[in-house]
């Protein structure tokens, strides 16, 4: 079998848990695989880049923070090279360069365009265990380019794709999928298995397990997903296609926060009134998640949005810039989300929702939807509150 690996930055944090991962990697290889494993930046490495960024320039060009941000993945693998070394197994560790993996050419947010697997082959065929830098790539410029966050689970996925690996092995400090985070709910419950659309959809609405583009390449090249911790030995949730998952209709709540929702009002009656509006945010970088518009007794209109929290200067800005004066941000909120591909067909899901938030206090001030998938925006302070009354309400630790 062609077994590809992943391991997140606390997985190898520091010499003792590098030694741990060596040796569950060894056994996966003397079990007769082939093994190629993609890992992350050691621990804080990431963040201590960022704060040694600051201090030079605040306003560092985002091809030199990839630059600077890429050495920590390099890092990585060199050690996990020279730690099976010292175990007694052949392992070469390479960067996105010398494996040849192709990116879009933006900086900080690249996406993998295309994968060469002529070098890994190689060295597999030589028996050498193949340690790869996650997170990274280069553009048709011969840049070096990021992937942004959660960039290591879609660079695993996307080697798996190409490898056309057997297994696909995603290892974090958590063991598994869990009905909720169980940090914050003590009846969340790991699940066996989820489908791709749920673990999507869980993932983009802020479950931190896996990246939701991660997910997205497994699905559509059929990779063989598992999700596991690389600090115990407990069995994993599967991320799969799976069918008969309808007959339940919530099957994992998610929660997303810093949040700011911004307002603007007065807005004339017009055709194009909402792609004006968004059109400033949209030069100015800003992502929007959640919209609402309606209109008012003067015959103008409310246009109501979520941005992330750290965007809301530069969004209150832009507006006022283009005229939208009366814009204005109300932050501290947060996002609770009920998801499972069973709700289309069970009736009253959102009702049981908002009566579970209800009964608790919380109130509402923002809901979305997808097929799958319900979300309302609360305070921030009653986050947890409100994931434990969700959780409870659809009996998810059964």
């Amino acid at each position: 079998m062609l077994v590809v690996q992943k391991y997140g930055g606390s997985s190898v944090a520091n010499a003792e848990r590098i030694f741990n991962v060596a040796k569950r990697i060894s056994e996966t290889y003397d079990n007769g695989n082939d093994v190629v494993v993609i890992l992350s930046a050691q621990g804080d490495t990431t963040d201590d880049l960022i704060a040694k960024a600051a201090e030079i320039n605040p306003d560092a060009s985002r091809r030199e923070m990839d630059m600077l941000l890429s050495t920590g993945e390099q890092q990585s693998v060199a050690l996990m090279a020279m730690a099976l070394d010292k175990m007694g197994y052949k392992a070469v560790s390479l960067n996105a360069f010398q494996v040849g993996i192709e990116t879009t050419p933006d900086y900080s947010v690249a996406k993998i365009a295309k994968i060469s697997d002529v070098r890994i082959k190689k060295e597999l065929a030589e028996k050498n265990i193949v340690l790869v830098t996650g997170f990274q790539g280069f553009n048709e410029y011969g840049n070096v380019t990021t992937l942004g966050r959660g960039g290591s689970d879609t660079s695993a996925v996307a080697i798996a794709a190409a490898l056309k690996a057997d297994l696909c092995e995603i290892y974090t400090d958590v063991d598994g999928v869990y009905t909720c985070d169980p940090r914050i709910v003590k009846g969340a419950k790991k699940m066996t298995e989820i489908s791709f659309d749920e673990m999507s959809e869980l993932a983009s609405l802020g479950a931190k397990v896996l990246h939701t583009r991660s997910v997205e390449v497994a699905q559509k090249f059929g990779v063989n997903l598992v999700v596991r911790s690389s600090l115990t030995r407990a069995e994993g949730t599967i991320v799969k296609e799976v069918k008969e998952m309808e007959s339940v209709p919530v099957r994992g709540i998610a929660s997303d926060k810093e949040i700011a929702k911004v307002t603007v009002k007065t807005i004339k009656d017009t055709a194009d009134k909402t792609y004006k509006l968004f059109s400033v945010l949209e030069k100015a970088s800003v992502s929007v998640d959640m919209i609402s518009q309606y209109p008012t007794t003067d015959g103008t209109y409310v246009i109501e949005f979520t941005i992330g929290q750290d965007d809301t200067s530069v969004a209150i800005k832009a507006l006022k810039d283009a005229g939208y004066e009366n814009a204005e941000a109300k932050k501290g909120l947060a996002k609770v989300s009920i998801v499972g591909a069973g709700m289309a067909t069970h009736p009253g899901v959102a009702c049981s929702m908002f009566e579970a938030l209800s009964a608790k206090g919380i109130d509402i001030d923002l809901i979305s939807t997808s097929e799958i998938s319900i979300s309302a925006l609360v305070d921030e302070g009653q986050v947890n509150e409100a994931l434990n009354a969700l959780h409870d309400k659809f009996e998810l630790d059964k």
